[in-house]
């Protein structure tokens, strides 16, 4: 049996085992997906023994999803990383190649960008975004944005040097797709955007959203990279000044069928496992 896990710490939350599972059961492909929790700075010992365990039973681990604290860890395990988990600079994605070595990608951003563009059939090219935070969560999607075509993005973060940073890592980048990229500080932001992305985690701190609403145009798309409760501050936020409001469930869902297409070479339906996990989120299951 090929198997694969999500790690992380805490991890007994994930729902990645339930979308993979149902991936599989759709696509037809013969896999086992599991949580697994490993200690803090035990990381690579945690990959060793996912690997070793499943020879010793007569298995084969094909690869790992990759959660909080370990993005950073897990970057500096692989042998290859794709080029948005360099700009990233953090992995969510390991894939165990037959002679060894790993692969090491970062679905996030792209999983944040085929949300947006195909199930909220919102387009992006062209468009102008804000992104606030400059964290991992802003890092792992702000590549991916800017390869979607948006025309502008402005970073905003509260110590505006970590927005400058992340600006100055992803410059060729935009440079290269002929975008702006700026970086201004939370209560400095200029002018209003078509889609503001909230990458901090202000609405599970239970903060106040941490930029004026001026920067929502009429009808702007505010999606929070969170879902559920840790999602409904910004939410409300948006909706009462007359934007879309979207949480991250989608980016969740299209994340996994990104890493899935890596794994297994087929692409599943996300679509149809979003709005199954949205009805049974719905009624409480």
């Amino acid at each position: 049996m090929d198997l694969y896990c999500v790690m992380g710490n805490p991890v007994e939350h994930s729902r990645s085992p339930r979308i993979h599972a149902r991936f599989a059961e759709l696509c037809d492909q013969q896999m086992d997906y599991s949580r697994r929790l490993v200690p803090v700075g035990a990381f690579a010992e945690g990959v060793a023994a996912f690997r070793r365990e499943a020879a010793e039973h007569g298995d084969t681990a094909r690869g790992c999803n990759v959660t909080v604290p370990f993005k950073f860890d897990a970057a500096a395990l692989a042998q290859h990383t794709s080029e948005r988990a360099v700009l990233a600079q953090a992995v969510n994605t390991l894939r165990f190649e037959a002679d060894g070595s790993i692969h090491a990608d970062n679905t996030d951003g792209i999983g944040l960008v085929n949300d947006i563009v195909r199930n909220a059939a919102v387009p992006l090219a062209g468009r102008e975004l804000l992104l606030i935070g400059a964290g991992g969560a802003a890092a792992g999607v702000l590549g991916p944005l800017l390869d979607a075509g948006a025309s502008r993005i402005v970073v905003a973060n509260r110590t505006v040097g970590k927005a400058m940073a992340l600006v100055q890592r992803h410059a060729a980048l935009a440079l290269r797709h002929g975008a702006a990229l700026e970086a201004w500080a939370l209560d400095e932001v200029p002018g209003n955007f078509d889609v503001v992305v909230n990458a901090t985690a202000s609405s599970l701190a239970g903060d106040t959203v941490p930029v004026r609403a001026q920067v929502l145009r009429p009808g702007a798309l505010a999606v929070d990279l969170m879902y559920g409760p840790a999602a409904a501050g910004f939410m409300a936020w948006a909706e009462a000044h007359g934007a879309v409001p979207r949480d991250g469930l989608g980016m969740l869902v299209e994340q996994a069928a990104e890493a899935f297409e890596i794994w297994r070479g087929v692409r599943p339906p996300s679509a149809q496992v979003l709005a199954e996990l949205r009805a049974s989120l719905a009624t409480g299951q």
